[in-house]
Order: structure tokens, then sequence, then C-alpha cells
């Protein structure tokens, strides 16, 4: 039942990555578009859904069980995402989404797998100051700013989010054996860079 709940959380989480990548792909201006798509992390940290990019950061914070979770929140987000594209391919909306959305998978897809994983680690440190500084920051307007600094700059920066592109590749229709083996390597870099910082940290502090 516990491993139930965690996956529909993930579903959850899923589906708010989801919303922000579909406003990220309705704008032109990519500054606009970084920090409006904030609004998914937001509503993940305020309730307390399962993002695997923000879970892994404390895997090494807590026990085995905690470690098996990980694997049923990343599928758990893999569903949520599709969830998110299924539903914006039924609307007028689904031709320009997935043409923009192709081209970036088209992207990701040409590169090499080196390059994805040490983008994927970029993005996580990022993604764990967002997460930290929303959770330690004692001033709420430094809260929202963590997220926002945390998120504009992976992707302005041009890093890999192992769930924002698995909601690219859904709703661009982009899934193949390469786009499994792009995400999985994009996966391992955002784990990677979630616990680098954390592990840095208790070094240092020991």
């Amino acid at each position: 039942m516990k491993r139930a709940k965690v996956f529909l959380s993930g579903i959850l989480a899923g589906m708010c990555v989801g919303l922000g990548g579909l406003v990220f792909l309705s704008v032109d201006n990519r500054i606009v578009g970084s920090a409006l798509f904030t609004v998914g992390l937001f509503v993940i940290c305020t309730f307390g859904f399962h993002l695997f990019t923000g879970k892994v950061c404390y895997v090494f914070q807590n026990d085995r069980d905690y470690a098996l979770d990980l694997p049923v929140i990343w599928l758990g987000n893999l569903v949520g995402t599709g969830i998110m594209a299924g539903l914006a391919c039924l609307t007028r909306n689904a031709a320009g989404l997935s043409e923009k959305a192709l081209n970036m998978c088209q992207v990701k897809l040409d590169d090499g797998l080196l390059s994805l994983f040490i983008l994927g680690i970029f993005c996580n440190i990022l993604i764990h100051i967002a997460v930290e500084g929303y959770a330690r920051n004692p001033h709420e307007l430094g809260k929202y700013l963590s997220l926002f600094f945390g998120v504009m700059v992976f992707i302005l920066s041009g890093t890999e989010h192992c769930v924002a592109d698995m909601f690219y590749f859904w709703i661009a229709g982009a899934w193949s054996g390469r786009a499994i083996v792009c995400v999985l390597v994009i996966s391992l870099g955002n784990a990677l860079g979630g616990v680098l910082l954390p592990l840095l940290r208790s070094v240092i502090a020991s």
C-alpha cells in the first residue's frame, strides 16, 4: 500500500512537471517560459509530491526503504508526464506543442551520452539548491526565489532534467530505443548531481 501511494504521488509530480513543460512550450520567450515552468516544482514542493530529481538528493540521508522508493517514483513520474502529454495532444494546441517539443527532443537525441550525463549532473545541482532553499530558507520570499532561480537557471543554461525530458518525448511522440537510453543516462546524471552537494557538505561538516 505504501509503494502504491508513492507511485500515485510520483504520477502527480510527473503531471505537475508536465504542466510546467506545457507552459514552456506555449510561450516564445525562453526567459518567461523558464519562469513559468517553476509552477511545476512549486506545486510539488507545496503539496509534497514525489519527484525523482528532488527525492534522489536525500538518498544517503535516509534508509534502504527510501532508496527502494526511487525507481517507483521514477516510473510514477514517467506515467504522470505521459498522462499530461496525452491530454495536451487532445487539444487544439497539439500540433504546435508537438512540433516545438520534437525540435527539442532532436537536440537531445543527436547529443552524445557523456554530454547528456554531465548536463544531467549540472541540472540536479541546481534542483538541489532549489528544493533545499525552499525547505530551509526561513523567509517566505526566499523560499520562492530559490525555486525560481534554481529552475530558471537549469533551463536557460541548457541542462537536462529527466522528468521534463520524459514529457517532451511523450508530447513529441519521439520515444525510441535511443530516447530511452538518453533519459536513463540523464537520470543517472541527475542522481549524481543531486547527491553531490549533500555528500560534500557532510564531508566538510565531519
